[in-house]
């Protein structure tokens, strides 16, 4: 894979305690130093006109002054340096130079995936919240969208990291050209994502969300794949397929409660890949959340093997009923005609 990256994103330094550090980058580079094919790619930091198609412009001045100021707390959870702004700006270009290069054709081994930081799915329009200050997925979408030499009319972003990515809700809510997906762990920060929340204007049916029960396993998510995300969105027909790739569902990580395996992720991606193909979409990833160190970077690097030749492994036994119920309401709420036991 070719991963986009900046050693600029390393100097938002939330502190030591704060689980979004940038030894979460470190993790991810002396991780992939073993594995073959692995291609590094700098980018522009995004332009204030490109992040203010997503964000209020006022809110994103703010953000610039409270660095240059010396940073401080946003929130009790989102923290900032002087550097963050350039870090954030840095991040956003990232994830738009990950959906550019999809859409000029990067594909198999060439597919990218920008890890970039501070993360960014719970941006909202008007506010940082959650580690995040820019939406980046969010502003590569729009990216995608508002350059005419693309020629993208619909994309699709579906989100796997465990808390809801209520930011990309909020900003596409009323969007009928942008489908986005979230499977996250029911109840988790910041409390948002039910199966009810759906769209609403020319958004209604847009918005798909997936609030798995805690314990939920890999045949759990893959039947969530196979079943109801396959088929919104192959009835959506993408032109851009984005991945918020977050990697706190693992059952080792620390702040999550899901239970998913390393080779979850290598699934998770080939059924992405898999639906990119079928609907003739270009697919690119974007970095969200993952706090313990060891299994984003074993993640991560399993991914990119996926897109390097390695054929993932299936599970061997058959889906749990932890999340059934969950599946059939995400069916019923998008009046999709699916049988789970075809899964």
């Amino acid at each position: 894979m070719q991963f986009g990256y900046s050693e600029l994103c390393l100097a938002h330094d939330p502190g030591s305690r704060h689980p979004e550090s940038p030894d979460r980058l470190r993790a991810i580079r002396e991780r992939l130093k073993r594995k073959h094919g692995v291609e590094y790619v700098d980018a522009d930091p995004c332009e204030l006109d490109t992040m203010a198609a997503v964000h209020d412009r006022e809110y994103l001045e703010s953000v610039r002054e409270f660095c240059a100021d010396g940073g401080g707390s946003w929130d009790p959870d989102t923290t900032a340096v002087e550097e963050t702004w350039d870090a954030a700006r840095r991040s956003a270009g990232l994830a738009c130079w990950a959906a550019e290069q999809a859409l000029e054709g990067a594909t198999g081994r060439e597919t990218p995936f920008s890890i970039g930081r501070p993360p960014g799915h719970h941006a909202v329009t008007d506010n940082a919240m959650g580690f995040c200050f820019v939406n980046n997925v969010a502003v590569a979408a729009q990216h995608a969208l508002d350059t005419d030499a693309y020629d993208v009319d619909r994309v699709a972003i579906v989100d796997w990291d465990v808390h809801h990515g209520n930011g990309t809700q909020d900003i596409f809510y009323d969007r009928g050209d942008v489908f986005f997906v979230s499977l996250h762990e029911k109840g988790l920060y910041p409390g948002t994502g039910e199966i009810e929340e759906t769209g609403a204007a020319d958004g209604t049916g847009t918005t798909m969300n997936v609030p798995m029960p805690a314990g939920t396993d890999d045949r759990e998510y893959l039947a969530a794949f196979d079943g109801p995300i396959a088929a919104a969105l192959t009835d959506f027909d993408p032109d851009l397929l984005l991945i918020s790739a977050g990697f706190d569902a693992h059952r080792h990580d620390p702040i999550s409660r899901i239970r998913l395996s390393t080779e979850a992720y290598a699934l998770m991606s080939d059924r992405v890949r898999s639906l990119a193909d079928d609907t003739d979409a270009a697919l690119a990833f974007v970095l969200e959340g993952g706090y313990g160190l060891d299994v984003l970077a074993d993640s991560v690097a399993l991914v990119h093997e996926t897109f390097d030749g390695r054929e993932p492994i299936e599970p061997d036994d058959e889906p749990g009923e932890n999340a059934e119920s969950t599946l059939e309401d995400v069916l019923d709420a998008h009046e999709l005609d699916v049988d789970l036991d075809d899964v």
